[in-house]
C-alpha cells in the first residue's frame, strides 16, 4: 500500500525540471517594457514637420538617450529601443551646459529664449546649429523630459532637441 511506484518518480522528477526551467525563463525577463522610443519620434516629427514655430515636452522612463538627426535610441531596464525619425533633421542639444557660448546659446533658445537674444545674428544661430548636428552624437544620462522646440530666425528653421 505504502510502496513507490517507479512512474510516480519519474512523474515528480519531470514536474521538478519544468518548474526549475520556468523560473529561469521568469527571471531571464526583463522587469519592464523598453523605453517608448518610437512616442519620442512621433512628437519630435509632430514639432519639426509643422510650418510655425512650436514646442512640446515628452517624458521619459530611460537611463539613458541617444539623439541624431535621423533617429533617437532608448536605453533603461527593459532593453533599447531605437526609432527613425522622418520629420526634417532635427539640432541635438545635450543637457546641460557645455562652456562654449554657442552651446550655451542652443540650450538657452531651447529653454525659451528668444534666438535673438542668444545669438548675434541668424547667421551664428544656423552656424550653432550645424556644428551642433555635426557633433559626436554618443549616448548620455537620460532627463526626466526631452524638449522639442522648432525656431525661425531670420530666414533660418531649426528644431532643437534636448
Amino acid at each position: 500500500m505504502f510502496e513507490t511506484h517507479l512512474d510516480a518518480t519519474y512523474a515528480w522528477l519531470g514536474l521538478a525540471l519544468v518548474s526549475v526551467a520556468t523560473v529561469g525563463v521568469a527571471a531571464a525577463l526583463p522587469a519592464s517594457p523598453p523605453p517608448d522610443a518610437s512616442g519620442v519620434a512621433h512628437t519630435i516629427d509632430s514639432v519639426a514637420d509643422g510650418e510655425h514655430p512650436a514646442t512640446a515636452e515628452h517624458g521619459l522612463a530611460a537611463d539613458r538617450i541617444r539623439l541624431t538627426e535621423r533617429a533617437v535610441a532608448l536605453e533603461g531596464g527593459g532593453g533599447t529601443a531605437r526609432a527613425a525619425l522622418r520629420a526634417p533633421r532635427i539640432t541635438p542639444v545635450p543637457a546641460g551646459r557645455h562652456g562654449t557660448t554657442e552651446a550655451d546659446g542652443l540650450h538657452r533658445v531651447l529653454g525659451g529664449v528668444p534666438p535673438d537674444a542668444a545669438f548675434d545674428d541668424p547667421e551664428a544661430f544656423a552656424a550653432a546649429a550645424e556644428r551642433a548636428r555635426a557633433r559626436d552624437h554618443e549616448w548620455r544620462p537620460a532627463p526626466d523630459r526631452l524638449t522639442v522646440r522648432r525656431v525661425h530666425y531670420g530666414g533660418t528653421h531649426v528644431t532643437l532637441v534636448g
